[in-house]
């Protein structure tokens, strides 16, 4: 399928944003990301990043449908911030009941994702699919799209959609209602659970992103929590304390651990696991390297706590990380 080609191609465009989006976002941060307003923040960078755009456009080009990226406490009627959105949709946007059974179905589709992509049908039989981006075990955002038919439009049901309208006594045209449901896009359950599956390794390499511009984009006010940073960066595979850090930055340890939070919005530990996390998932793009030397190369004292760590950091196991990038 020439669509699966093409949106798989835009997955490798993220790697070559990444170093940009790390520039941007340590210019503009005013403090760490340590709570929704700094999620929102980095959503937003996330949105006019190149990574995003690249794939958007690629996805969009590839496919014809929309696709868009949202917090998930940013519940409205997306059509404004869609490319390519179905004609029958752009119609009954100006219908209140349509609003409202649309914010329903949102709701629905978002509480059901949030642990892997869901996708609902409304009243017409389009569906409507989200794609969690999860960091740790939090949902940061959502990756939607859909707006297609899974079977070839018919009068029956087309019926229905009349009868439906009628009671909501909308005053929409229904020649162009019927015109434009009938010529909506039809794909076939394959075909569009392979674009969702795109989708969903797209969302694990946005919570990767994710995780790297946390780290980055922590203030570096004070030289020696700086001193410390790349200290840890530098010896992340090494058997690291916070005792042993903190001599580096020439503090004791609980007033090292206080001043560590104020500066990077994380403690100790957290900030730790997530730099060899961080450096795991660089070694994990080479297939030659066993996870289990990856997990003892970056630090890690077990596999098991390397999952661990791996998981609450990026939301899945390394093995399905690695799995990822080879689908890609």
């Amino acid at each position: 399928m020439e669509a699966n080609l093409i949106a798989r191609k835009a997955l490798t465009t993220s790697g070559r944003a990444a170093g940009g989006l790390k520039a941007e976002i340590s210019r503009t941060a005013g403090r760490p990301f340590n709570g929704k307003v700094s999620e929102k923040l980095l959503i937003a960078l996330l949105l006019k990043s190149n990574v995003y755009r690249e794939y958007e456009h690629a996805f969009v080009a590839a496919t014809g449908l929309p696709l868009s990226l949202h917090a998930p406490d940013m519940i409205t009627i997306i059509r404004h911030s869609r490319r390519q959105e179905n004609p029958f949709c752009a119609l009954m946007v100006n219908t209140s009941e349509w609003c409202t059974a649309s914010y329903v179905l949102q709701r629905k589709v978002e509480s059901a994702a949030q642990h892997a992509p869901k996708t609902l049908k409304c009243f017409a039989g389009l569906c409507e699919t989200t794609v969690p981006v999860r960091v740790g075990g939090n949902v940061i955002a959502f990756l939607q799209t859909g707006q297609i038919l899974l079977h070839q439009p018919d009068r029956a049901h087309f019926d229905k959609i009349l009868r439906k309208l009628k009671l909501w006594n909308s005053e929409v045209d229904l020649k162009k209602v019927e015109e434009a449901w009938f010529n909506s896009r039809v794909l076939t359950s394959k075909q569009y659970e392979a674009l969702v599956s795109l989708l969903d390794i797209f969302a694990h390499q946005l919570a990767t992103c994710s995780n790297a511009l946390i780290l980055d984009s922590a203030p570096q006010q004070r030289p020696d929590i700086t001193k410390a940073r790349t200290f840890i960066t530098d010896h992340c595979g090494d058997d690291m304390s916070l005792a042993a850090v903190s001599r580096i930055a020439n503090m004791s340890a609980n007033y090292f651990s206080g001043k560590f939070v104020e500066a990077t919005g994380m403690n100790f530990v957290e900030y730790v696991t997530r730099t060899r996390v961080e450096k795991a998932c660089t070694l994990l793009q080479n297939p030659n390297l066993r996870i289990s030397e990856i997990a003892f190369d970056v630090g890690f004292q077990s596999l098991s706590q390397f999952n661990r760590g791996f998981k609450q950091v990026s939301g899945q196991c390394p093995r399905e990380y690695r799995d990822g990038l080879t689908n890609a």
